[in-house]
């Protein structure tokens, strides 16, 4: 709060609850109240609850933090104060007391506590700026647990939004509003190995059965017979995968970005062009090397490919940011990478190769990793489908084709 009166009275307010309170350092939580109640009456601002306060206090925190203003433990030590302030307190926070409390008795944990500070900011900074309340959700499938960003009416058709490498929820974020205003239930994982998800160690966890299990679980546990499925990237050839093997479970299929399972083996054994964009695939079967270099330098690789690979403007200094936090999640590079090293160990046997539900294929023809043949070419591997391209978009369609994507799928899953 103090930074707060800083801000107002070098913005032309003033007062003197303001001006005390830009200069206090420290004070009982009594007096505090009594200035903070003063300082918004200077304002001509009606006063806050506690609650209200407490969690515009936290969001000014998260921001300082994300922005290495301060250092994240740090924060945390003032966000566990303001929340002694408030009777309701944001889950996302619930077990900081414990986390700041080992701060000075596990120093060999720091580095964790850092990381899980960070990424729980970023979280409640991209909650807090939808307009839409956005909900969190957490999947069990024995020892996995798969964490989840949820909007829309709880009573609302299901739409499961998958990402892909090297992403996490985010990946959706410019979706998750308009789906959840035209009235979808709209739950967007963490993929097993992805940011706050679990990241079993070993490459058969990555295998695509693995992977389509979970989409059944999340399935199984909303309650859902059917639930709408769209993906990108990974994100597709799960939701490709979960068609293909278990189509009872699939009201309606929406990939960007990715073809048919059999189109990409194809293409990858008779098109030297698509085996020379699909390069990387093949590097990530070494053991270490392409987590260090994916992490050296604060990421520089990592967020250097999704700028170099997409239109201008596409990715912000606050995206970049978010997806590094989630990359330095322990364990996570590996986790993401072993998707690739399972994917030539283990083969997905398809006894149907054939889509048999409603599909809707969503396709910028600007992509550096694929080639837009193949989107044409899965379509003859489906039932009933339909193909859009976008001739200006990259890899990255959903951000860079926001509104358009957002909008031929509530008319898809609508229809």
């Amino acid at each position: 709060m103090p930074d707060f009166a800083v801000w107002a009275l070098e913005n032309g307010r003033d007062g003197p609850a303001l001006r005390e309170l830009a200069g206090l350092n420290s004070a009982t939580r009594l007096n505090e109240e009594k200035l903070i109640d003063r300082a918004f009456r200077e304002l001509d601002v009606q006063p806050m609850t506690r609650e209200q306060a407490a969690k515009l206090l936290i969001l000014s925190v998260c921001n300082q933090i994300v922005s290495g203003q301060i250092p994240p433990h740090e924060g945390a030590k003032r966000i566990v104060y303001k929340l002694s302030l408030s009777t309701n307190k944001p889950k996302d926070f619930l077990h900081w007391d414990e986390l700041v409390s080992e701060w000075d008795y596990v120093p060999k944990k720091r580095n964790y506590f850092e990381k899980q500070f960070t990424a729980a900011a970023n979280d409640y900074i991209a909650k807090t700026a939808a307009r839409t309340p956005i909900d969190t959700l957490t999947f069990r499938m024995g020892a996995v647990t798969l964490h989840a960003v949820a909007a829309g009416p709880k009573d609302g058709p299901v739409v499961v939004l998958l990402h892909g490498f090297p992403e996490f929820w985010y990946s959706w974020h410019k979706q998750i509003e308009p789906l959840a205003d035209a009235g979808f239930r709209v739950v967007v994982p963490d993929q097993r190995g992805y940011n706050l998800s679990s990241k079993p160690f070993g490459v058969a966890y990555y295998a695509l059965s693995e992977l389509v299990s979970d989409i059944v679980a999340i399935a199984d546990q909303l309650g859902q017979a059917k639930i709408f499925l769209a993906g990108h990237d990974w994100g597709a050839a799960v939701a490709w995968s979960t068609a293909l093997l278990h189509p009872q479970r699939i009201a309606k299929l929406a990939v960007l970005n990715v073809p048919h399972p059999s189109v990409m083996r194809k293409f990858l054994s008779t098109h030297p062009r698509q085996f020379l964009r699909s390069w990387y695939m093949f590097f990530f079967q070494f053991p270490w090397l392409p987590e260090a270099l994916f992490s050296a330098f604060n990421f520089r690789v990592g967020s250097r490919s999704l700028l170099r690979s997409s239109r201008p403007g596409t990715f912000s200094a606050e995206d970049l940011a978010q997806y590094r936090t989630a990359w330095s999640q322990p364990g996570a590079l590996t986790a993401m990478i072993n998707w690739y090293r399972a994917l030539f160990r283990t083969r997905a046997k398809f006894p149907d190769k054939t889509i048999r539900v409603p599909t809707r294929i969503l396709w910028g023809e600007r992509d550096d990793f694929l080639l837009t043949e193949m989107a044409h070419e899965s379509l003859r591997y489906c039932a009933d489908a339909e193909l859009f391209t976008f001739p200006n978009a990259t890899h990255w369609l959903q951000h860079e084709e926001p509104a358009r994507v957002s909008q031929l799928l509530i008319d898809f899953f609508l229809a």
